[in-house]
């Protein structure tokens, strides 16, 4: 589940600040990672031995997990590294997708296949969670459920940033809306941190956006 070069989200148990670091070493107890990075302002930060974190990380499947960690100390090889301890697989708590905020929203997505053959087509989402989203089906298209697709997603953010991500979704269902009209359900396989961290930051900026509407 866990393995070198994989991203941890860090997080102090007195505190509300982030910070992201990498996997570097995996050993039955013990995690050793490079020098984590405040996810805000980008400093390096040296965090004192003994100190408590809760940690959290999203498997290549797109399944977040966390578990509670401590600073047993430092390590100095080819890169400095810093020694967390590790409660094992058996003991890490799966977070569950509800948690994550979804929110109504316009964005441009375009889907192809990848197993199952179907025409390819580009539409807008219905609603959208690092979780998940729920697209609307152009007339005379629709995906195949139960079977992994892939979808293209164009994110636009108030910094005027845009990123373009590709993330492989699994068809949960497709729904007749009104009108005639169909909407597929889905749920993202394969989701990177980063990625992940882009669709967060989209769908508190489109709450706020909304809360001002109103």
């Amino acid at each position: 589940m866990l393995k070198a070069g994989m991203t941890l989200t860090l997080q102090m148990h007195e505190g509300e600040d982030k910070y992201r670091c990498k996997i570097q070493e995996i050993k039955e107890n013990d995690l050793y990672v490079d020098y984590p990075i405040h996810i805000k302002n980008g400093k390096t930060t040296y965090i004192l031995n003994g100190t408590q974190v809760k940690v959290s990380f999203v498997t290549e499947e797109g399944i977040a997990y966390c578990f509670d960690s401590e600073v047993l100390g430092r390590v100095m090889q080819s890169i400095p590294m810093i020694q967390f301890s590790y409660p094992g697989h058996n003991n890490l708590i799966k977070i569950q997708r509800r948690e994550y905020v979804r929110v109504e929203s316009s964005v441009d997505v375009a889907v192809h296949p990848i197993s199952v053959d179907f025409p390819s087509f580009t539409t807008l989402t219905h609603d959208i969670s690092a979780g998940g989203s729920s697209i609307n089906l152009p007339p005379n298209r629709t995906v195949p459920e139960n079977e992994t697709i892939s979808t293209s997603f164009v994110i636009h953010l108030n910094s005027g940033e845009i990123h373009y991500l590709k993330l492989k979704s699994k068809v949960i269902r497709v729904v007749n809306v009104q009108n005639g009209r169909k909407r597929a359900s889905l749920q993202f396989e394969q989701i990177k941190e980063f990625e992940r961290q882009v669709i967060i930051k989209y769908c508190f900026e489109q709450q706020l956006l909304l809360r001002k509407i109103q």
